[in-house]
């Protein structure tokens, strides 16, 4: 029995349901190649959707009631609401973001009158900054987008995706996580202007390698991190540089035209931070012309580089991450590695010749746990595509 079905029946169980108009969607977890705490800087990212992600199946009630459950949060057990009541609420954990879809959705005039029962499985690892909350996000849009008939389209409900996790959760986020989860393409990596929403998609050749993520099972919770602290820093060096500069943010800024008017930042840790997000996203639109030129070692140097800025102008790495990236620089068959997502814990990126893969694995988990005392876990990963409903027929 494959996937789908085992989730359609865990549905049925659950819910005590009738096997008549389930529906199942899905959406992917991501990962940014490059281009790290530039999207909130209105710089450049570089992300692919993956092949794990999340699932969600679903059934229209006949009142107003939502209903919910996820198998990654069993404990958690059945969570209800009335779409009449669409406050956050601390003890529905998990469960605030999709209701924070809802909440958005009809902040935007659509009308939602109809209830519906949904199971959420996800198979990306929890915390591990491949972007779950997004995808729980994105998922949730497509099938509210599809059950009730709705008329919008994968960008509005990207932006509103980002919407709910900035006002309903809280949480300061740049648009690349639903963005990537929205518009993935089987294959391609998308360069987007954050910005302007511009983009442009680029096939991911990586000729005999791999892409692998190495989570460091350090737990680490974006809201609680210090990414509104960075980002608050980065709104302060803008504003100085603003005093002689007409720009809107930090992307708009070659690296030349930075060092010419850093002297503007007063504070010199915002000096920093605002270094990074200049030349990172430099980085970001080199690499991607590196990649189209089949110049993958040159894509890997930017990628060492991208880390040795995180780790030391912008200082989000920490020494888990550290530990993993360092020590795959030094591991045979890697062309690239880096930190990816938030930071503070969650997980590398690294670009492996495939006949050096067990070998990556074993060596690097070996080192890892003798220098930091934690297990890593190792996922190599297909690129897959965007959010979307799953035909039953087929699944």
């Amino acid at each position: 029995m494959n996937l789908n079905q085992n989730l359609i029946n865990q549905f049925i169980t659950i819910f005590n349901s009738s096997d008549e108009q389930i529906r199942v969607f899905f959406a992917p977890g991501r990962v940014n190649l490059i281009g790290e705490h530039t999207d909130y800087n209105g710089g450049h990212v570089f992300p692919c959707a993956l092949s794990i992600g999340t699932y969600a199946v679903v059934q229209k009630r006949e009142d107003k009631m939502i209903r919910m459950y996820s198998m990654n949060a069993e404990n958690t057990g059945m969570i209800e609401f009335s779409l009449d009541r669409l406050q956050y609420e601390e003890s529905h954990e998990w469960a605030n973001y999709p209701k924070g879809i809802i909440h958005t959705f009809k902040k935007h005039g659509y009308v939602i009158d109809q209830g519906f029962d949904v199971l959420f499985y996800g198979n990306i690892p929890n915390g591990a900054g491949l972007s779950s909350s997004a995808s729980i996000e994105l998922v949730t849009a497509v099938l509210i987008k599809e059950l009730l008939n709705l008329k919008t389209d994968m960008v509005s409900m990207v932006k509103m995706s980002q919407q709910a996790e900035n006002e309903f959760i809280g949480v300061n986020c740049g648009i690349m996580d639903q963005f990537a989860i929205g518009m993935g393409k089987e294959d391609h990596a998308v360069l987007l202007n954050c910005q302007t929403l511009d983009f442009t998609y680029t096939p991911l050749r990586l000729q005999d390698a791999s892409l692998i993520i190495a989570n460091t099972n350090k737990k680490r919770g974006l809201a609680d991190s210090k990414y509104n602290e960075r980002r608050g820093e980065c709104e302060r060096a803008l504003k100085d540089l603003q005093v002689e500069l007409s720009i809107y943010s930090l992307g708009e800024l070659t690296p030349e035209q930075f060092e010419q008017h850093k002297h503007l930042i007063q504070n010199p840790v915002d000096r920093k931070r605002a270094k990074h997000a200049v030349y990172e996203n430099a980085r970001t639109k080199e690499g991607v012309s590196k990649l189209q030129q089949g110049d993958i070692t040159g894509f890997g140097e930017l990628m060492k580089k991208s880390h040795e800025s995180l780790r030391d102008d912008y200082e989000v790495t920490g020494k888990e991450l550290d530990a993993l990236v360092e020590m795959a620089w030094m591991q045979e068959g890697v062309i690239g590695s880096r930190m990816t997502g938030a930071g503070f814990g969650g997980c590398t990126i690294s670009i492996v010749e495939n006949n050096k893969i067990d070998v990556f694995i074993e060596q690097i988990g070996k080192q890892y746990k003798e220098k930091i005392g934690l297990t890593a876990d190792f996922y190599v990963v297909q690129v897959g595509g965007g959010a979307t409903e799953l035909v039953r027929e087929t699944i």
